[in-house]
């Protein structure tokens, strides 16, 4: 019997085509849904991946050369009720994108 993992990948939408080419070329056979959220609630996409427990870390390599941390600016919002000094307005640069992974059991899988 095969041991089988779900793998939730959810990366930045720019890294997304990239990566599901990757999979095509290794024969990784991925869903892709479209998601929002994060600090900046920006999109996102979510693959959910049913694979073989040996080729887990084959997974977790293509998620890793395919998903970049970058620099983005933003707006703070500014809460009206409490005094804050001038520099709240301005745009600081936070980090997002890379991917966030989950790889969680399977007890049953079928293939119809």
């Amino acid at each position: 019997m095969t041991i089988m993992k779900m793998i939730i990948a959810i990366v930045q939408d720019k890294d997304s085509n990239v990566l599901s080419n990757e999979f095509i070329e290794a024969d990784i056979r991925a869903t892709k849904l479209s998601s929002t959220g994060g600090f900046l609630r920006s999109g996102n996409t979510t693959f959910l991946i049913g694979i073989e427990d040996e080729r887990i870390e084959e997974v977790m390599k293509l998620i890793e050369k395919t998903s970049h941390t970058r620099g983005q600016f933003m707006t703070p919002q500014v809460n009206m009720d409490v005094s804050m000094d001038a520099s709240a307005a301005y745009p600081v640069e936070v980090q997002v994108g890379g991917a966030t992974v989950f790889v969680l059991p399977i007890e049953q899988f079928h293939q119809f």
